[in-house]
């Protein structure tokens, strides 16, 4: 038995898998993982394939010498976007209203591909981290104060496992492979750098609970029912997290997601979490 991406494969879904590419070697990687869905019964809550979970998977196959996939159509590969900054994304006047003075806040779901273009150059242009597309499950989000776009948000896939978060759910292992997509990571919060008013990151946090469940069940047919973030520990202090009653568990160990050494390799980051329901943990553990 294996375990990719949050799935157990026994070893008749690995013979199903080699049995596909055997019975039509032309067949690509696209069409393979939507066959491979279908017959595995491998779906989102909302019945739609995991197709895209499923590639992920078959390349982790790939690379622990399981299986050998058909040659990709491109070669070289994507290569990482890039959003080189424009007019449009431009630094303005300085607002430097309180918070209670502001427009009232809306959140607004990126759904165009024009609105996705400039909301992805924002993020390459102005966030610490950079622009790197979500895989799985994602909402994103232009935030507004009146008329006057203020913050970006982005959520997605959770951190596979986190000692910290793990020991304050109390989850066993196999619950936490069933239903680790009720928690939701924050991978995205920025306020853009002109926009100075105090209190606001704690507002929309509070604002985002509320209106995330509903969004998410729209599109994906469940709710989470657990926020996760990490805050880069020496570069930021969590206030607006804690601000917004977010709880903090402690600290990633530094090493990254496939790192093999035991020492931190990358910024340690604090991580926080926010229950979405009082009985967050019985869900998780049920």
């Amino acid at each position: 038995m294996s375990i990719y991406c949050g799935r157990e494969f026994s070893a008749d879904d690995m013979q199903t898998i080699k049995r596909l590419m055997e019975q039509d070697p032309s067949l690509k990687r696209t069409p393979l993982s939507r066959q491979l869905c279908e017959l595995l019964h491998w779906t989102k809550p909302n019945g739609e394939l995991k197709d895209m979970t499923c590639r992920v998977a078959l390349l982790r196959m790939q690379a622990d010498g399981l299986i050998t996939l058909p040659a990709s159509r491109m070669p070289g590969g994507r290569g990482r976007p890039h959003f080189p900054p424009t007019a449009a994304t431009d630094a303005q006047t300085p607002l430097l209203q309180p918070v209670h003075a502001l427009g009232a806040l809306t959140l607004r779901a990126i759904t165009t591909t024009a609105v996705s273009r400039l909301w992805n150059e924002y993020i390459a242009r102005y966030h610490y981290l950079g622009y790197t597309p979500l895989s799985g499950s994602q909402m994103r989000y232009n935030v507004f104060a009146g008329d006057q776009l203020v913050a970006l948000m982005s959520f997605g896939a959770s951190a596979w496992k986190l000692a910290g978060r793990d020991r304050f759910i109390g989850w066993p292992e196999p619950k936490r492979r069933k239903n680790l997509q009720l928690v939701v990571n924050n991978a995205r919060f920025l306020i853009l750098p002109w926009i100075q008013c105090k209190g606001l990151a704690s507002k929309i946090l509070s604002k985002i609970a509320r209106q995330l469940p509903h969004d998410w069940y729209q599109r994906y047919g469940y709710r989470p029912v657990l926020f996760e973030t990490f805050v880069e520990s020496q570069r930021h202090r969590g206030t607006c997290y804690k601000a917004a009653n977010w709880v903090h568990v402690g600290q990633t160990a530094g090493r990254g997601k496939k790192s093999t050494v035991h020492h931190p390799i990358i910024p340690i980051k604090d991580i926080w979490l926010y229950p979405l329901q009082k009985n967050f943990a019985s869900v998780l553990c049920e």
